[in-house]
């Protein structure tokens, strides 16, 4: 696995490569407002608001290079615990590369493949078995596989863990009780 600097707002494609009606580029990091008001201009002329989807312009400089929707999640509330913003433009790959380029120009660098993620572990909104079933989720080819993963996504695996820890623990004890003192157990 790489070496990530947490320290670095982060930028990367969040939606699947190719063509479409709608792309999504995420932003994540200390500096992500900043990044984000140097780049999207919202229609209102107001700052973009906490989990409020809003209307407006992907700008270069004075140049409009889309016309898309942008949203911001303060941290804690975001996927990884830290300031995210998302913008959604329309979905040409060129398009999708050239918003990129304009925000590792404002400051962001491009995220390597699963630092999102990365970065909701280490900032403890997902435990580990919750980040690999994100992976199991994106290469789900079947219902079941769906299922398996939200379940595992939703804690399930963690949870049985967890109990199943207790419990050794539990018996544990209760051997080392056994041991030190034979004649009261």
């Amino acid at each position: 696995m790489p070496i990530f600097d947490m320290k670095d707002t982060i930028a990367a494609q969040a939606t699947a490569p190719g063509e479409g009606g709608v792309a999504i580029v995420r932003v994540s990091g200390e500096r992500c407002c900043e990044i984000m008001e140097r780049v999207f201009k919202p229609k209102n002329k107001k700052p973009l608001e906490n989990r409020r989807l809003t209307f407006g312009h992907v700008v270069d400089g004075e140049e409009i290079v889309d016309e898309a929707m942008a949203v911001l999640m303060r941290a804690p509330y975001s996927y990884t615990r830290e300031d995210v913003a998302e913008i959604h433009c329309h979905g040409s790959d060129a398009l999708v590369r050239r918003i990129l380029l304009l925000l590792l120009r404002a400051g962001a660098r491009m995220a390597q493949p699963g630092e999102f993620t990365c970065r909701a572990f280490l900032n403890g909104r997902i435990d580990l078995a919750q980040a690999e079933a994100v992976m199991r989720m994106i290469r789900a080819g079947s219902d079941r596989a769906i299922s398996s993963a939200i379940r595992q996504m939703e804690g399930g695996v963690s949870a049985f863990v967890r109990t199943a820890r207790g419990e050794i623990i539990s018996l544990l004890a209760e051997i080392a009780a056994a041991i030190d003192f034979p004649d009261e157990i």
